[in-house]
């Protein structure tokens, strides 16, 4: 995976999951206990993949859930510092950091 620009996480479920078990989303979606419009928005990279989806993910596919959410993370990371270099704010000096 290139980390520059990484991936959707529902391009790996859609690669890693649903394609060499033959599945459809519609099965998938059966498999995991959602519905079929949830796994479709996120395999077709229009929603995020949340907790919930991570945890049934794991434990359908013998996965982990930090490992599916890192994969969010890694994307939204990249996507936010990509949209970062047109946000403007003021500096300001505090006498301590923040976090």
């Amino acid at each position: 995976m290139n980390m520059k620009n990484p991936p959707h996480p529902g391009l790996s479920v859609r690669v890693d999951c649903l394609e060499p078990h033959g599945l459809s989303v519609t099965e998938g979606a059966k498999i995991l206990g959602v519905s079929r419009s949830a796994l479709s928005n996120l395999v077709n990279e229009n929603a995020d993949l949340s907790w919930d989806m991570a945890i049934r993910l794991a434990k359908a596919f013998g996965s982990t859930p930090d490992g599916w959410m890192r994969l969010q993370f890694q994307y939204d990371a990249t996507q936010v510092e990509e949209r970062s270099k047109h946000i403007k704010v003021k500096t300001f000096a505090a006498d301590r950091v923040c976090v």
